[in-house]
């Protein structure tokens, strides 16, 4: 047995609840122990081909989604209301809807207060691993004692057909160059964690076609490195969700595709089969999620209110939209990469589109997306007079801005049409107006 292997199998004699009453990395925690996520970590550092992360959902479940982005001190007061409500609460995690670890200073500034009022709660994390080895010192320092990282591939081949992009060193890589660069940091990463303790978790997503070649090769990899437990788990590719491969079609393994490559998977590694495949503010028992009960109250006093609430009876005003579409029929184009919007006035069943406002690219290219307020900020002020903007995809800073200016961010119409976007968005920004529903608390962030 390596080092490595011992180091990791000392770390899990010495503290046999690190299994037992975790429920992801036992299948019987999963029947008596809850676990809750914190969604303290809203950017990303890549984007992923099965990904697309909302900041505004409460109908979905998967990864990526939730129902408001937390600040540390919202997070501190949901774990308290969670362990008042949930008595077998043992496990506190992170895992987006971005990255954690993209979110460094927001998770660890999470992770002090929690571990220091809830110290028998066991803390975890889940990540790409693009900036796990200069993370494993703050990782260890706070406390987490349960890593999972994803890898999807080892041949960057491969790994090119499943990310669009990484953002390193300040530039936005694509192709081989950007999965060659995650897969070292993945790997340098995870053998580092094992160095110090670590008790990590490999997942891999299943993507017929693609990657199913490369699972048992990663189970071995893995295995033979000390990683406790690897969980393969299928592709979601629904449509609506607006990923590239759900718009593109590329549909997920059947039960049988997965069940023949997971019999592959011969590795030492536990292979985990019990997955739900969580939204990023899961709370409860694997497949019994109650997130939707617990509402935070922010610092303030006031409650945070989920955008999705009973519809009442829409007033008649008429509602200015700005859409992001470069065809005009879909909702097709990121709020970043959008050179113009598309600006209707929507009034009952009637659709009136007004022209076309130019507005400079938050992202330039494939290399950078321009962090200067100013570029943004004349973004904004050419949509200064409407009350939603709809994209296919939105960063958390542009929606923050938006929300700021009394402007709704809606990036749930990705590939859908226009006009139906249209109506739908002037539906719930009726509905909230006539339950006078300040815009930043009906999204539930700061």
């Amino acid at each position: 047995m390596s080092s490595v292997q011992e180091s990791g199998c000392k770390s899990i004699r010495s503290d046999s609840g690190l299994v037992e009453e975790h429920p992801c990395y036992s299948e019987g925690a999963s029947h008596r122990y809850a676990r809750m996520h914190l969604a303290v970590a809203p950017a990303c550092n890549m984007q992923c081909r099965y990904c697309n992360r909302k900041f505004d959902c409460a109908n979905e479940s998967r990864p990526g989604v939730v129902s408001g982005v937390l600040a540390p001190a919202q997070a501190l007061e949901r774990a308290g209301e969670a362990m008042g409500r949930l008595p077998n609460l043992r496990v506190i995690g992170f895992a987006g809807p971005g990255d954690p670890l993209a979110n460094r200073e927001r998770v660890f500034a999470t992770c002090k207060p929690v571990r220091k009022r809830f110290p028998d709660v066991h803390l975890c994390l889940s990540t790409n691993g693009l900036h796990l080895p200069e993370a494993v010192d703050g990782i260890v320092g706070h406390g987490i004692r349960h890593v999972t990282i994803t890898l999807n591939a080892l041949d960057p081949e491969v790994g090119a057909e499943i990310y669009s992009w990484i953002f390193w060193r300040k530039k936005r890589r694509r192709g081989v160059e950007a999965a060659r660069i995650l897969l070292e940091q993945q790997l340098a990463g995870m053998s580092a964690l094992l160095a110090r303790g670590v008790l990590v978790k490999v997942n891999t997503v299943l993507i017929p076609g693609i990657n199913a070649g490369q699972v048992s090769e990663i189970n071995r990899l893995v295995s033979d490195a000390g990683v406790f437990s690897h969980n393969v788990m299928p592709l979601i590719s629904a449509p609506e969700h607006g990923t590239y491969y759900g718009v593109m079609g590329i549909p997920g393994p059947s039960e049988a595709e997965l069940q023949q490559v997971r019999g592959l998977c011969q590795g030492s590694a536990r292979l985990m089969t019990h997955c739900r495949q969580c939204r990023a503010d899961a709370a409860g028992l694997l497949g019994m999620d109650r997130h939707n009960e617990l509402l935070p109250a922010s610092p303030g006093g006031s409650r945070v209110i989920p955008i999705h609430r009973p519809r009442r009876e829409p007033v008649a005003n008429p509602v200015l939209l700005a859409v992001a579409s470069l065809t005009g029929e879909t909702v097709d184009t990121h709020f970043g990469h959008a050179g113009f919007f598309r600006i209707y006035r929507v009034s009952g069943d009637r659709i009136e589109a007004l022209g076309e406002r130019v507005v400079p690219q938050y992202c330039q290219g494939d290399d950078r997306c321009v962090e200067e307020n100013h570029v943004l900020n004349n973004a904004l002020n050419a949509l200064h007079d409407c009350q939603g903007v709809i994209c296919s995809r939105i960063g958390y800073t542009p929606w923050q801005a938006l929300l700021a200016r009394g402007i709704a961010p809606v990036n749930r119409h990705a590939e859908q049409s226009v006009r139906e976007a249209l109506r739908q968005t002037a539906l719930m920004l009726q509905a909230r107006e006539g339950a006078a529903i300040p815009m930043a608390a009906a999204v539930g962030m700061q």
